[in-house]
């Protein structure tokens, strides 16, 4: 059995952490999945999915070393070619990935206690976003 949902997200801009664990587990039970994964995917080249503990610190953090690793403002390849400001969005996006596979059991997403399914925006401008959550088997 394949089941298929979109989380529909308005986001404020770069840095900006949307926890989806909710949204996912809604769609995993409905679709009546009991054991299996869910795909969560990102549509879209400058946002990024992940797993994390949902916390202040760490919600700080995450932007914080993203920054440093790939900072905003350099002169990226991208810049010059775009001049839009956004090339460490696409980079940053790109290093934590698209998308998250979970496994299923019991009808819920298997996750650990402090372990959350987030969504971070690493665009410099808000977004509207789409999340496809594609629930697998049996």
């Amino acid at each position: 059995m394949v089941y298929q949902k979109q989380i529909l997200l308005e986001t404020r801009g770069h840095r900006h952490l949307h926890d989806v664990t909710a949204d996912v587990a809604r769609i995993v039970h409905d679709s009546g999945v009991r054991t299996g994964t869910a795909h969560v995917f990102n549509v879209g080249s400058t946002g990024a999915l992940g797993a994390i503990e949902y916390e202040p610190g760490l919600l700080e953090d995450l932007p914080d070393l993203l920054d440093k690793l790939i900072p905003p403002g350099r002169d990226y390849g991208h810049e010059q070619a775009w001049h839009d400001g956004n090339g460490h969005s696409h980079l940053q996006a790109t290093l934590l990935g698209p998308s998250l596979t979970v496994p299923v059991a019991d009808r819920k997403p298997v996750l650990g206690t402090w372990q959350q399914i987030f969504h971070l925006e690493c665009d410099i401008k808000p977004r509207r976003r789409t999340i496809v959550v594609t629930v697998s088997g049996e």
